[in-house]
């Protein structure tokens, strides 16, 4: 698709902000009008528009994707878009601790362990861990309240809390993202751990490099869109 217009800017509308294009409003893929309710986020979605050049390409307009999605999927029915979001409570990347290396066990609880205590007194649970793969029971007061974090939030956070929990293998890390509790790279690092230390211990794969640099690009942007809510 060609680019069709000169100037995008973010305007007032309704009580939100909007995205227009030459004056005309910007529409979601399902013909929604474009609106959120930060000035900040509006700003940052006409930015997109504006540095697009002749070729539109949406993989560089990553806001303006989340921001469709919120409307577009998860606004028509946010239970159901959240239902596979809270499905994560049942088996948290933090919980699943390393059964042979005791060096990356105690990386693991370094990094992992405040993150499961914040959520605990955060959210009023209690985690089993596990050493190795094999899945175990969370507590099934500890699932419900984590489902009910989840199934709480508006379109907007439930569409960037999908990508990071995802992406991350943690609803834990993701929750305490939107509540600001931790630093987003803190958290990257967090859930990036065991990678890093096999990179570490075994050397680097470029392959393995770009497709985690792919992944932290797109982690980070969904950050960022909860940022600028």
């Amino acid at each position: 698709m060609k680019r069709f217009w000169k100037e995008a800017a973010a305007v007032p509308q309704d009580g939100d902000w909007g995205v227009t294009l030459d004056g005309r409003p910007v529409r979601t893929p399902a013909r929604a009008p474009l609106r959120v309710e930060s000035r900040a986020l509006a700003d940052a979605l006409a930015a997109e528009w504006t540095a697009q050049g002749e070729d539109i390409d949406p993989a560089s307009m990553p806001l303006t994707g989340l921001a469709n999605a919120a409307l577009d999927l998860a606004a028509p029915d946010p239970a159901a878009f959240a239902r596979p979001i809270a499905a994560y409570a049942q088996s948290d990347l933090f919980c699943y601790r390393d059964d042979r290396d005791s060096a990356l066990q105690a990386e693991q609880a370094a990094a992992w362990n405040p993150l499961l205590a914040w959520a605990e007194t955060r959210h009023g649970v209690e985690f089993a861990l596990a050493q190795g793969v094999l899945p175990i029971d969370q507590p099934a007061a500890t699932v419900a309240a984590l489902e009910r974090a989840v199934h709480a939030l508006d379109p907007f956070r439930l569409a960037a809390l999908a990508p990071i929990v995802t992406i991350g293998g943690s609803l834990v890390g993701g929750l305490a993202l939107i509540d600001r509790a931790f630093d987003a790279h803190a958290l990257w690092q967090a859930v990036c751990l065991d990678e890093l230390y096999q990179e570490r211990r075994w050397g680097a794969d470029s392959e393995a490099q770009k497709a985690r640099a792919r992944r932290e690009a797109d982690w980070h942007h969904a950050a960022r869109f909860l940022d600028l809510l």
